[in-house]
Parts: C-alpha cells; sequence; structure tokens
C-alpha cells in the first residue's frame, strides 16, 4: 500500500470556527489551500508551524473599504500592507477612486492589473455607475468579475461619487437584479445634509460636534426607506454601506418580511464610538455617517444580538494626515477613518468585554462578509476546499498604537491610538503563505490577487 503524501503544512492552535470552538486544533494545507482540519495529534506535514494556545480563525474579510479614495490606485499598496498586518487577507474594495471611479469593464480591467501589481493581500472590487448614462455598463462590470455594486444617495463629487437620482437608480438597480449581485447604497438624505450644513456655516458652527448635528438621524434613515422601497420594486438585493443606527437594520429587517431582499452592515467605530469621541478626536473623527450617541452605540449591540446585522466592516479611508486636520472649520476635513490594521485587535476586544465568543468575530468579520460578496467558500472560512487564509489572535493586554500602522507616514494615524485592547495580531496566512509575522509584513506587494466574484447567487442571511 503506498504511504500516504504529506501534507505541506501543518499548522496548530485552538481554532476558532463560527460555530464552535476547537482547542488542540490543526489546519492542513496542500497548495494554496486548506486540504484538512480537525483537533489532537498532527498528520504527517513536510513542515509544522506550532501556535500552542493563540487563536486560529479564518483571515478577515473587510467587506468595505477605499483603498484609492485620496491616493488613487498607487493607494493599493499601503492600505493592503496594513490589511496584512491587521489579519485582513481579503479586501472589498470600492470604486470611488481618484481620478476616476470604476464605471465600466475596461476600468475595471486597469484597476485589476494595480492590484495583482500592488496588493499584498487579496482584493474584491466593487463596481458602480457614472452620474447618467452608465446603466448600460452594469452588465459588462457583474460579467467582468466585480463582487457588487455601489451607489450614493448623498453626492461628495459628481464625477467620482455623485448622487444618483431616482429615475436613474431604478433603472440601475433593475439592471443589477438581473446579475444577482448585491448594491450597496451610501445612505445619506442629500437635501437635509446640504440645508444643515449651510445654516451651520452661516450661525459660524463649524466645530467638530456639528458634523455629527448637521447629518442627524433622520436624514439616514430616509435614504434607508427610498433604497429599499427601489429594492422591493425592481427585486434587487439592496444593502445598506454602513448603518450608525440599530433603527437601519429594523428596517431592513421589515423588508425582508415583506418579500424584498434587504440588508445592511455595520462599521467597528459605530460599535464603539461615540459623539464624545468626535469632540476629543476632531478631524480625525471624522466619518459618514457620523458617530452617534452611547445609547444608540448600546442599541447597535443589541441589533447585533438579534442577528439584524449583515457584517461588520471598517470603512477604511486612509487620507493623508494633513487631510484630516482639524483648523478650526471640521466641513473642510476629509471624511474617513483608519481601520483595517486595528479590525482585528478591536473587534476581538469589544466581544470580549461584552462576555461574546470570538466565534462571532469568525462569522461577522469573514464568513458573512465572503457569504454577501460572493466570495464564500473559497474566502472566509477554516473548511477544506477554501483558500488557506488565517488570522493568529495573541490573546493579552496590549495598547493599539497608530506609529506601528502598516503604511505610508501620513497614514500613520487612527482614531483607535492608544486604546486598550484584548489581542494582537500575532501572524497572517495568505494562501498558505505567512504574511505578518507579528512585527513585519513578510508579503511583497503583487502577492495578493484580485477575487472575481464567485457566483451569482444572492445571499441575505439565514
Amino acid at each position: 500500500m503506498p504511504a500516504t503524501t504529506p501534507f505541506d503544512r501543518v499548522i496548530r492552535g485552538t481554532l476558532v470556527l463560527p460555530d464552535r470552538i476547537l482547542p488542540n486544533g490543526w489546519i492542513a494545507t496542500r497548495g494554496e489551500v486548506i486540504a484538512g482540519i480537525g483537533e489532537g495529534p498532527s498528520p504527517v506535514a513536510t513542515s509544522v508551524e506550532d501556535y500552542g494556545s493563540k487563536l486560529i480563525m479564518p483571515g478577515l474579510v473587510d467587506g468595505h473599504m477605499h483603498t484609492s479614495s485620496s491616493r488613487g490606485w498607487p493607494g493599493i499598496e499601503g492600505a493592503s500592507k496594513s490589511a496584512a498586518a491587521g489579519g485582513v487577507t481579503t479586501c472589498v474594495d470600492m470604486p470611488y477612486d481618484v481620478p476616476r471611479p470604476v464605471t465600466d469593464a475596461g476600468i475595471l480591467q486597469e484597476k485589476i492589473e494595480y492590484v495583482n501589481r500592488l496588493s499584498h493581500v487579496d482584493m474584491a472590487l466593487y463596481g458602480t455607475i457614472l452620474k447618467s448614462g452608465g446603466v448600460d455598463a452594469i452588465a459588462g462590470l457583474a460579467e467582468a468579475g466585480v463582487c457588487s455594486f455601489k451607489l450614493s444617495t448623498y453626492e461628495y463629487d459628481p464625477v467620482r461619487f455623485p448622487r444618483i437620482d431616482h429615475p436613474t437608480m431604478v433603472a440601475a438597480f433593475r439592471e443589477i437584479a438581473k446579475t444577482g449581485l448585491m448594491v450597496a447604497v451610501h445612505n445619506e438624505d442629500q437635501e437635509i445634509v446640504v440645508r444643515l450644513t449651510e445654516e451651520a456655516k452661516a450661525a459660524g458652527n463649524t466645530q467638530p460636534i456639528w458634523h455629527c448635528r448637521t447629518r442627524p438621524p433622520l436624514c439616514e434613515t430616509m435614504a434607508d426607506l427610498e433604497i429599499f422601497e427601489i429594492g422591493l420594486e425592481t427585486g434587487a438585493h439592496v444593502h445598506i454601506a454602513h448603518s450608525s443606527l440599530a433603527r437601519g437594520f429594523e428596517i431592513a429587517e421589515v423588508f425582508r418580511r415583506m418579500g424584498g431582499k434587504a440588508s445592511g452592515e455595520a462599521c467597528l467605530q459605530y460599535l464603539c464610538m461615540t459623539e464624545e469621541d468626535i469632540i476629543r478626536l476632531e478631524g480625525f473623527g471624522k466619518c459618514n455617517p457620523p458617530f452617534r450617541t452611547a445609547d444608540e452605540v448600546e442599541r447597535m449591540w443589541g441589533a447585533f444580538a438579534k442577528g439584524q446585522i449583515a457584517y461588520v466592516s471598517t470603512d477604511h479611508a486612509p487620507w493623508p494626515r494633513d487631510r484630516k486636520t482639524y483648523t478650526g472649520d471640521i466641513f473642510t476635513v476629509g471624511a474617513g477613518l483608519t481601520g483595517m490594521q486595528s479590525f482585528a485587535p478591536v473587534m476581538f476586544s469589544l466581544l470580549k468585554q461584552r462576555g461574546l465568543s470570538p466565534s462571532l468575530m469568525a462569522l461577522y468579520c469573514a464568513e458573512r462578509p465572503a457569504r454577501f460578496h460572493g466570495l464564500y467558500p473559497k474566502k472566509g472560512a477554516l473548511r477544506v476546499g477554501a483558500d488557506a487564509d488565517l488570522l493568529v489572535m495573541e490573546e493579552g493586554d496590549f495598547t493599539f498604537d497608530a506609529r506601528d500602522i502598516q503604511d505610508q507616514e501620513d497614514a500613520k494615524w487612527s482614531p483607535y491610538d492608544g486604546m486598550k485592547v484584548k489581542g494582537r495580531v500575532a501572524a497572517t496566512w495568505l494562501r498558505g503563505q505567512q504574511i505578518w509575522d507579528g512585527k513585519q509584513v513578510l508579503a511583497k506587494p503583487g502577492a495578493g490577487r484580485f477575487v472575481p466574484r464567485q457566483h451569482r447567487e444572492t445571499y441575505v442571511g439565514e
């Protein structure tokens, strides 16, 4: 009887799965994929990596970031490097890039080439449409491999980040529905935000807290209702790109009960940051939607406990430091936070503080974002046949230090700087190769690859 071919590698530790934890566990790899998983003695392998009692979970899938909103596609290099250090093995990147968004298959192909040349981790890509005349490009983008689409009810820039009017949104949703892909929508009401901002400026109210005051909860919920109604009419799977309100998830649930395909994600900051934090952080705490009250943070955790949230993301947007510095007018500061390198330690700590299992991190920060974006089962899971993407967490008392961020010098800032955390990323593995050892990124630019959507099946949760 011929001898069994040994595995390439066995990686040992405490395995964290979405539904259970396996002490004394092991993962065996062949090439780039997981070929075996179990507990107890290791099978035969060419090499063994033993992490003892450290936690091994699927590499995180960050379902929402903007690598190229400030630096263009070259920004992929630094942002993906910080992803590797943060245990994020798959980025799902937004399409609102400088100087032009991803609005057709030709532009998508150009961006893919940058991903394959510059990225340290694997990357899936969103597509979008032009302010007018872009609906015809939707089918081509889906065919070329985008995982999802992104539109907005609020306009930051008429070219790069436009508001899509209601008739165009209806037409776009109908076309997107044919593809089976999800359409995420930036959910803020244009008229309310513009009017309140004008009034605040006229009154000289330009302090940081006025960013919150000019984007009240109503501007979110009104936009939520708009997009879900259009989704119900067109049959599209409509997704709130970031809800800072528990009510957003409740509204999505109502529409699901009516037969709609409706969902929404929470971003890490809305599970821990409050209006007090933007006063403290000033421009470095500005994001859209803004931070809410401490009571709202608790309501968000209530929505999480009820299973109403699709997944948790970061909305990572590494603006250069000078674009985040408050000099007296919060409205001139760039909106967005860094989050990928802090994602794992902060989420792990928030769960631990509330007595919740780290299995929820494997579920809501890896498996579910992979499912919603059509990347599962290739990504987001510790299972035979999946890519061998792993996050190794070391438990303990640590402090998140923004100076450790693996990006360009002017991107080394974080709203979580100085936060006491209960874990650190001890190692990251991408397709069977270690890309972070707890101190330095081992991967080179180009180690990451573009990951096309794997199928056209719509997933809106269990």
